[in-house]
């Protein structure tokens, strides 16, 4: 007598595969999705949860305990809470009600992104951050019982910014996005006083160290370690160079269009920080490492962002980290070790403000061509302009000085 293998979601697997299918998954990756589905079909059979009653939660919990395959990079339960908001869309399940404490802070955090945009004008990075560490503020506070601005205290801030820093590496922006939501809650009322005018400034023993940053020779091996991947050489060997060439940041990496590139005039449209944007123009290595990467690699997408990525459905990277592992692994394939444990994407970008410092390039050019607004920030590679330096250096005394 044959046994029946169908379970709860049986119904509901082929719309599933579809929407993957429209999203431009790949056959391979399409079946092995149908297949963890069914084993979460499985799961939800023998929990007795049915597809109608599946919530997010439900859905990534019962999602953990579906067994994975060994070297199977997809996490079973990332998978569930898609399938469960596949059957949310198609009007299977229902959203779970938000709680009276839930509305009031999403009505709270919904205001204040509004102020964010029309107000502080700020990007949509520094919105998303900010939002996100608001929201931490709020659950550190509360947790899950209704939020009253008024009661907060300065020791509910600081104490905040104290647990975030315990377990931070290194982030000198977090007071920063807890001062600007401070400063909305004061304005709008919500609090009786300033609390922003309490939170003391991060220590930045950091700043006082040099640029860090690799010799010609170390970014050329970088470069043409990346160039020589197999698996998608072209576009992170297109990213990189547009740090080490042109100082621009992995944000402004992230962000090219490719409505930004003028090929007949030579010149890419730079989306920088506050929204400013320049024009530079692109040497012939960095406009052949782009075109190879666009007629090479670059998969089929209607998405209008230069960088995506290799896996369907070839959508923007949510941030700039592909940039950071990608340098890793290039820095220890070349046998590089970095002066600090934490390397990021701005290596590159010190590397070339340093190589033009010891080339003889000023201070202001140095800013013109990393984009500087304050003349500030391209003071840090002062420190590195040794014979400058020297210059103004005082003797060392020898025979002591006046008693």
């Amino acid at each position: 007598m044959p046994i029946n293998l169908q379970t709860c979601v049986e119904p509901y697997v082929e719309s599933f595969t579809a929407s993957l299918a429209v999203a431009d998954y790949k056959a391979p990756t399409i079946k092995n999705y149908r297949s963890i589905i069914r084993k979460l079909g499985k799961v939800m059979d023998s929990e007795g949860v049915t597809p109608c009653a599946l919530t997010l939660d439900q859905a990534e919990r019962l999602g953990r305990m579906v067994s994975r395959k060994h070297g199977q990079t997809v996490q079973p339960y990332n998978l569930a809470r898609r399938f469960a908001h596949h059957l949310i869309d198609i009007g299977v399940a229902r959203p779970a009600p938000l709680t009276d404490a839930q509305i009031a802070r999403a009505a709270l955090l919904a205001n204040f992104e509004t102020y964010l945009v029309k107000q502080r004008g700020l990007s949509e990075r520094t919105i998303y951050h900010t939002l996100r560490f608001a929201n931490r503020f709020l659950d550190y506070r509360f947790g899950e019982q209704m939020i009253d601005p008024a009661c907060l205290r300065p020791a509910d801030a600081i104490g905040f910014i104290e647990h975030v820093l315990a377990g931070a590496r290194r982030d000198k922006t977090i007071a920063t996005h807890v001062r600007i939501f401070l400063q909305y809650l004061f304005g709008c009322g919500a609090t009786p006083t300033n609390l922003s005018l309490s939170l003391p400034r991060t220590a930045k023993s950091w700043a006082a160290r040099l640029p860090r940053h690799l010799s010609p020779e170390g970014v050329e091996a970088v470069l043409a370690s990346v160039r020589d991947n197999p698996r998608h050489g072209a576009r992170d060997y297109a990213m990189l160079l547009l740090m080490a060439r042109l100082g621009l940041r992995a944000v402004e990496v992230m962000a090219i269009q490719l409505d930004d590139i003028d090929w007949r005039a030579g010149e890419l449209t730079v989306r920088g920080k506050g929204k400013l944007h320049d024009r530079l123009p692109i040497t012939v290595e960095v406009g052949d490492a782009l075109s190879h990467y666009l007629r090479e690699e670059r998969g089929p997408t209607t998405c209008r962002t230069m960088f995506v990525t290799h896996r369907a459905p070839h959508r923007p990277f949510k941030d700039s980290q592909i940039v950071n592992d990608i340098l890793k692994e290039a820095l220890k394939a070349t046998g590089q070790k970095p002066v600090t444990p934490y390397v990021g994407s701005h290596l590159l970008r010190h590397s070339l403000a340093t190589q033009l410092v010891n080339t003889g390039a000023s201070l202001e050019e140095v800013g013109d061509v990393l984009r500087h607004r304050s003349r500030t920030s391209t003071m840090i590679y002062a420190r590195i302009d040794i014979d400058g330096l020297r210059s103004i250096a005082q003797p060392w005394p020898v025979a002591g000085g006046v008693q």
